[in-house]
């Protein structure tokens, strides 16, 4: 009896559109699905070095939920490289200002520390309001 495991080819990828709803969503759990989709990982031919991942679509960001007191106490940081060039901000300031931001950071850290990393996340659309720019490409929605 001949055993194979069966090696996805970049070539053989096929790519849908995926729609999430964000609207009254954890941020965390809403960002495992997204970089699932991402990666790949939610098809049968998953291959870990290949790119096989959908295009994502996220509307209503600014509506997203968080638990417990993590819009004031979780804080996020930025250095711009030079001495004394730290920046603090905490979860529910980058809420209010870019809340798109908020979803890519949360997936962008559950994506891989590579290469394959990057280029999965540019395969993801965040928008703040109920409206996006990808009504063409019929993106199927997804209920969590």
């Amino acid at each position: 009896m001949k055993r194979y495991t069966k090696m996805t080819r970049k070539e053989d990828v096929t790519r849908s559109w995926v729609h999430f709803d964000a609207e009254g969503q954890i941020l965390g759990k809403l960002a495992v699905e997204i970089a699932k989709t991402l990666m790949g990982k939610n098809k049968v031919d998953f291959t870990p070095h290949i790119d096989g991942g959908d295009f994502v679509v996220v509307t209503n960001a600014s509506k997203i939920a968080v638990t417990g007191k993590k819009l004031t106490d979780k804080k996020y940081y930025n250095h711009s490289g030079f001495p004394g060039g730290i920046r603090e901000r905490a979860l529910g300031e980058i809420l209010e200002k870019r809340p798109e931001e908020l979803i890519l950071l949360a997936v962008k850290r559950m994506l891989p520390k590579n290469k394959l990393g990057r280029v999965q996340l540019t395969r993801l659309r965040v928008f703040a309001g109920a409206e996006h720019a990808h009504v063409a490409q019929k993106p199927e929605s997804v209920q969590l």
